[in-house]
């Protein structure tokens, strides 16, 4: 199946926690190359959001979780093929050794450490509402070259930008 251009895709992102501490990937893939960001991936046909963060999260860390907790949605538009929805979850795990993944190298990275290294600015305000226990709906616009131009949370309507 063709994806016809500008047409919002369907994803789950899902933040994997072990205390004070998130598994984060440090992609390969562009766009977001060389960023830490939670696996995740698209949704498959006839697969549910809370399905494919399970299978997302199982082939990206190897990791089985039986469940994972509903955060909030992320939506993303541009002007380019970069147009997202994303259902967002947590799922609390076990401490490991990171397994070796395909789509870039695992880190366990501090929640205190999450302003200091490289992310997509929309997560920075996912952790915060994850780490606040308050459920989301952000909406995020970006220009042709993928900069964020405005972020507006929806539940609340005010500008975060």
């Amino acid at each position: 199946m063709t994806h016809q251009q500008g047409i919002k895709r369907v994803a789950v992102l899902c933040i994997l926690q072990h205390q004070q501490q998130y598994l984060l990937l440090e992609r390969l893939k562009a766009p977001n190359a060389g960023m830490y960001t939670p696996v995740g991936g698209k949704i498959d046909p006839f697969e549910t959001p809370e399905q494919a963060a399970i299978r997302e999260v199982f082939e990206e860390t190897g990791l089985t979780v039986n469940e994972v907790h509903f955060c909030g949605i992320l939506t993303e538009t541009s002007p380019t093929n970069y147009n997202w929805i994303s259902y967002v979850y947590k799922a609390s795990v076990a401490w490991q050794q990171p397994p070796a993944c395909n789509e870039g190298t695992l880190h366990w990275v501090h929640e205190t450490a999450l302003n200091t290294i490289p992310t997509p600015t929309t997560d920075a305000h996912i952790y915060h509402y994850v780490q606040q226990q308050q459920k989301f709906i952000l909406d995020a616009v970006y220009d042709a070259d993928l900069n964020l131009l405005a972020l507006q949370e929806l539940i609340h309507h005010s500008n975060l930008l």
